[in-house]
């Protein structure tokens, strides 16, 4: 599957709203975050709490370029929690923390607009 950053490009497929409620978007908050240099892109190891239903998990994240570690810390994200750990060089990322594409094609992150529970569920 490729995903195309470009905004002017049309929508995807449709999807039946089952398949959409498979996917588990949760709130999270940062609590620890370091470079990651041996990622290809800017990449920063993000461990985030999602509460006591899920827990700590980790993940790479390739933020670094619009943002500092320090930033980080204490920010909430959003992520998906419910796809299979990956691979991600030498780290297995256990959650898929989500973001758009700026004018330049380095993610921004993608967090609430007012600070909710951990945990709490995109619906």
């Amino acid at each position: 599957m490729h995903l195309d950053h470009d905004p002017a490009a049309p929508a995807g497929e449709p999807i039946a709203f089952d398949d959409f409620l498979k996917v588990d978007i949760r709130i999270g908050t940062v609590i620890a975050a370091e470079p990651y240099p041996q990622a290809r892109k800017p990449s920063l190891l993000l461990r985030i709490d999602f509460g006591p239903g899920i827990g700590v998990r980790k993940t790479s994240a390739q933020v670094a370029a619009n943002y500092t570690p320090e930033a980080l810390i204490g920010r909430q994200v959003a992520a998906v929690v419910n796809f299979p750990p990956r691979q991600i060089g030498k780290v297995m990322s256990e959650v898929l923390t989500l973001g758009f594409a700026d004018e330049e094609g380095r993610v921004v992150l993608f967090a609430p607009d007012q600070p909710v529970p951990n945990g709490s569920r995109l619906f």
